[in-house]
């Protein structure tokens, strides 16, 4: 019997010590490089077909309950991002999201519009607990294998101990992976850990009404623009280019 495909396509779960434990004790050691091994593998697949991206763009969304309007405004303006994109180089995307419980996935990487539009209206939104820290773990698991240009996170709360995402960002600037996090509604803390992230990392924060689709969708296509011409910090707004870390002479 044939096995059916499964629905999620070509999107699949983020390896995660958190999700992918081995079913029986094994040596350390062998787990590990079987981890590595099937990253490895994934890593080549996704890469088939990309050439040379001149930039690459983690687009990562909170996608519990609350966020279905978000998501949906975020899914019609991906053509946007792409179109803008290409006048600056080759960006390569990939989607990264969580909701409901436990549930945290990654699509493969990909230049096309299409794909990412595809991967976003197949879903719908579930209540669950926030997972940015699983977020932040895959970039740095992205960005041990390759340049990751910048990451682009939209959400609205925050639900984590804030020392371990603290952390967590501290090991994604050392991968030098600036994070831009976009705020819907008004959870105090949830500002304040956006801004530390931002400011860990060396990316910016903005706050934004549901209701302002033309400026959730500006700040989205100066992003993709700023990764896919390799940080041209010149091809991003004020308001987050100031936020950036100051450039030194060498």
């Amino acid at each position: 019997m044939k096995k059916k495909k499964s629905k999620q396509g070509d999107l699949s779960p983020i390896e995660t010590g958190e999700v992918n434990k081995p079913a029986v004790r094994s040596d350390k050691s062998e787990v590990a490089s079987f981890l590595s091994k099937t990253r490895m593998v994934r890593q080549a697949r996704d890469q088939k077909g990309l050439g040379h991206p001149t930039g690459r763009l983690i687009f990562a969304l909170d996608a519990t309950m609350s966020r279905q309007p978000s998501w949906d405004l975020a899914c019609s303006l991906q053509s946007d991002m792409f179109v803008e994109s290409q006048r600056h180089g080759r960006l390569a995307t990939q989607l990264v999201y969580f909701r409901g419980t436990n549930e945290c996935k990654a699509s493969r990487w990909t230049l096309l519009a299409d794909d990412m539009i595809g991967w976003m209206e197949r879903f719908q939104c579930r209540a669950g607990r926030t997972q940015l820290g699983r977020i932040l773990q895959h970039i740095q698991d992205e960005a041990v294998t390759q340049p990751v240009q910048a990451v682009v996170y939209v959400g609205d709360c925050l639900e984590e101990d804030a020392d371990h995402i603290a952390g967590l960002a501290g090991e994604v600037a050392l991968r030098s992976v600036p994070v831009f996090l976009f705020q819907e509604g008004d959870d105090a803390y949830a500002k304040t850990m956006f801004r530390e992230i931002a400011r860990i990392t060396g990316g910016a924060y903005a706050h934004f009404d549901g209701s302002a689709r033309s400026k959730l969708a500006a700040y989205l296509r100066s992003i993709a623009a700023y990764a896919a011409a390799g940080r041209n910090r010149d091809l991003l707004p004020s308001e987050l280019r100031q936020q950036l870390p100051r450039l030194t002479s060498r």
